[in-house]
């Protein structure tokens, strides 16, 4: 896993083997920040990384200047893993949360200028993350869900989704805060 732009481009880091996680690969991932670049200002953004495992998308975003990532998944190792990752290559803003992502989601109140979601892909729940996101506002007016599965799986009957781009066995299928909805 390495990191592509921003303070840290170009340095890898190595999780642990044992993790129980499916990285984004470098090349979606920076086919992803291709689409972001021409979007958003980084240094403004809050960003929610639901998911986050090895803290990939995490890691990324603060390198590039992201005001504030709270990242969310509930594997101790990769909590532990992330937290160890952020304090190592001083990016204060990540805050590591270790919790059930769909509780996580239920209980949040704050709002997000980006939200990403990398579920494993085998879970059946993957439709409910835009669901909840939307049901509990957790996007500001001009926000962005971002959601990776599998190609197979399709999320576009949501009323908030925008595009899906395809990267082989992977897609990310993109949201966002509809007037009226």
């Amino acid at each position: 896993m390495r990191i592509i732009g921003g303070k840290l481009k170009g340095i890898r880091i190595m999780p642990p083997a044992n993790l129980p996680v499916r990285p984004t690969t470098d090349m979606a991932k920076e086919a992803l920040f291709n689409i972001l670049i021409n979007q958003y200002d980084f240094e403004d953004l809050k960003v929610l990384d639901l998911f986050s495992g090895t803290g990939n998308l995490s890691l990324e975003f603060a390198s590039r200047g992201c005001k504030e990532v709270v990242s969310v998944d509930k594997n101790t190792g990769c909590y532990n893993f992330l937290k160890n990752t952020a304090k190592q290559y001083k990016l204060e803003a990540i805050r590591a949360n270790r919790a059930d992502v769909f509780k996580f989601l239920e209980q949040e109140t704050e709002t997000f200028d980006l939200i990403f979601a990398d579920p494993p892909f085998d879970i059946p729940q993957i439709p409910l993350i835009p669901e909840l996101v939307f049901k509990k506002n957790l996007l500001k007016p001009s926000g962005l869900l971002i959601v990776e599965h599998p190609t197979v799986k399709r999320l576009d009957n949501h009323p908030n989704f925008i595009e899906q781009r395809k990267y082989g066995y992977s897609s990310f299928s993109f949201f966002e805060v509809k007037e009226g909805l």
